[in-house]
């Protein structure tokens, strides 16, 4: 069968989130680490790739395989909805994650925030030298919220509930972790809301799509 299921909610920023772009070009006294940012309207942005790719990390560690090595040796229910590359067992992703652009730039200028990012300064120091290293990250301030769409797919129909759930299972693990990097220093804790499955393109059943929501809805 041939049908394609969107699923659309919200990310919203609990701590700073930094997602890194290049700096190969920061002028002297420019942030040291600065955020990705959307080349037309200069927001930042979520790229797909960094949520998927930790999803898709937190769903391995949740399901371990003994003899895993890669990604392509992830668990079979993952390998079939995020895809593998080996020769042997290729499959193609069941998901498509978009990029996510800022989308409250407007409603937060009206509460004061002065920009939609914050320098963070943090500062390592030698346990040999006591020299101190300091640096400026910039991060995408909290309440800043990302609108989520990802496109399922749809080759069995037996198995959409299955997959559904554990994409559900794997935003419930990043809920509770973290998106992007320093999420030890308290960086990057997200929450998804709203988060809903409608199909637009081919025909589901009914009560599948109804399940799906409830599942996501949880």
């Amino acid at each position: 069968m041939f049908a394609k299921i969107e699923i659309t909610g919200e990310i919203k920023v609990v701590s700073g989130l930094h997602i890194g772009a290049s700096d190969a070009f920061a002028a002297i006294g420019a942030i040291d680490s600065p955020v990705v940012r959307d080349a037309y309207s200069d927001l930042p942005m979520i790229p797909g790739s960094s949520l998927k790719g930790k999803i898709r990390s937190l769903l391995a560690k949740a399901y371990p395989n003994d003899f895993e090595k890669t990604a392509d040796d992830d668990s079979d229910n993952i390998l079939r909805l995020f895809g593998c590359a080996k020769k042997d067992k290729l499959k193609n992703s069941r998901l498509i994650f978009s990029d996510m652009v800022m989308d409250n730039w407007t409603e937060l200028k009206k509460l004061g925030l002065q920009g939609q990012t914050e320098a963070k300064f943090e500062n390592t120091i030698s346990r040999m030298t006591s020299e101190a290293n300091p640096r400026q990250i910039e991060r995408v301030v909290r309440g800043a919220t990302f609108p989520l769409q990802l496109i399922y797919n749809v080759e069995n129909e037996d198995e959409i509930i299955e997959d559904i759930a554990l994409l559900k299972e794997g935003m419930t693990l990043l809920s509770y972790d973290y998106l992007g990097g320093s999420g030890s220093r308290g960086y990057g804790k997200a929450k998804f809301s709203g988060v809903a499955a409608d199909v637009v393109v081919g025909e589901v059943a009914e009560e599948i799509i109804d399940k799906c929501n409830d599942i996501l809805a949880e």
